[in-house]
């Protein structure tokens, strides 16, 4: 049963190592469709009525990456994205999508974003 265990284990950790890449924040754009990590400083957080935009790497408009949270997943977070994240160095890990040319990760759980 121990072994069985351990096999599973090392099974399930494997293959989530391997199904992350953790990339600079700069090179977004050349992993669109790709799940990834990653980790840069928060240059702004703008709340709206139906999103949250977290701009990575650089201000708006110059941000190689920008988190997106919609307000239907507000809820699932313990506070509210700007004290959450606000002038921090995070890690953001899910599928960069293209919008209007820019690199974008919509994230729907705070699990998806680690404070450094």
């Amino acid at each position: 049963m121990y072994k069985l265990f351990f096999i599973a284990t090392f099974i399930f950790s494997t293959s989530l190592s391997f199904g992350q890449t953790k990339i600079p924040v700069d090179s977004a754009t050349k992993h669109i469709g790709e799940t990834v990590t990653i980790c840069s400083t928060v240059y702004g957080v703008k709340a709206m009525e139906k999103v949250t935009f977290i701009n990575m790497g650089s201000a708006y408009p110059n941000s190689p990456l920008t988190v997106v949270i919609f307000a239907r997943d507000l809820g699932k977070f313990s506070d509210t994205p700007e004290k959450l994240y606000g002038n921090k160095s995070i890690c953001v890990t899910g599928i960069i999508k293209e919008y209007k040319g820019k690199a974008e990760i919509i994230v729907n759980k705070q699990e998806n974003i680690k404070v450094e």
